[in-house]
């Protein structure tokens, strides 16, 4: 599975990277706005920092300003991915701008018909919403299993990106369900090594090893 960050935040994406936890980045204009940057500028620093997939989102509604706008973002770096939300104006920007070879990540999927027409459209990522879906006693999982049956019974190469990622467990459920990559805030995907068990064996290893008034330096 690919683990792409969701933020716009220098410091924090550089520190997964360095430990080869970034495949790839994700940003919307809430984590823009969030940043306090400009979207061209943080958007060309975060694609010199990472090798992989770098979404950046079109803000406007109407096809032929997406297009526009996508042609604009997919010139500050190759990496750049083009993000455009799952409206019939969106598909059509999805469709021009992935056969003039742009990356697409369609956002803001909550159902399998969705993610049916999105990978019709030529979406290189579709982008089921979890996390919201199970705000509203929907199961988001269940979404995510829907969409990978419906791929592979048609060999579509849309890649499923699982987002709003809210808890560690749904990395984990993403994961044995057979998503291809999952985009998480920075604070969830360093709580996944994280464990109360691990933290009281460590505990006790030290308590343990000072005891033996030993030092291995």
């Amino acid at each position: 599975m690919k683990f792409f960050v969701d933020s716009a935040e220098i410091d924090a994406i550089a520190e997964l990277n360095d430990l080869g936890m970034v495949d790839g980045v994700t940003t919307n204009p809430s984590l823009i706005l969030k940043s306090g940057r400009d979207i061209l500028e943080v958007t060309k620093e975060i694609c010199a920092l990472v090798d992989g997939p770098v979404s950046a989102e079109v803000v406007a509604l109407k096809s032929d300003e997406m297009i526009t706008e996508g042609r604009k973002l997919a010139e500050i770096a190759p990496n750049v991915t083009v993000k455009v939300p799952l409206t019939w104006d969106g598909l059509k920007a999805c469709k021009v701008l992935s056969g003039e070879g742009k990356m697409v990540n369609v956002t803001l999927c909550f159902s399998a018909n969705q993610a049916l027409i999105a990978a019709k459209a030529g979406a290189t990522f579709i982008s089921p919403f979890i996390g919201r879906l199970d705000d509203i006693n929907m199961d988001g999982m269940e979404l995510i299993a829907d969409i990978r049956e419906i791929y592979d019974n048609y060999g579509f190469q849309t890649e499923i990106l699982a987002a709003s990622i809210r808890a560690v467990n749904h990395v984990s459920d993403a994961a044995k369900i057979g998503a291809d990559v999952i985009t998480a805030p920075p604070e969830v995907i360093r709580k996944l090594a994280s464990h109360p068990l691990t933290d009281k064996g460590l505990a006790a290893f030290v308590a343990d090893w000072e005891k033996t008034g030993q030092s291995i330096l």
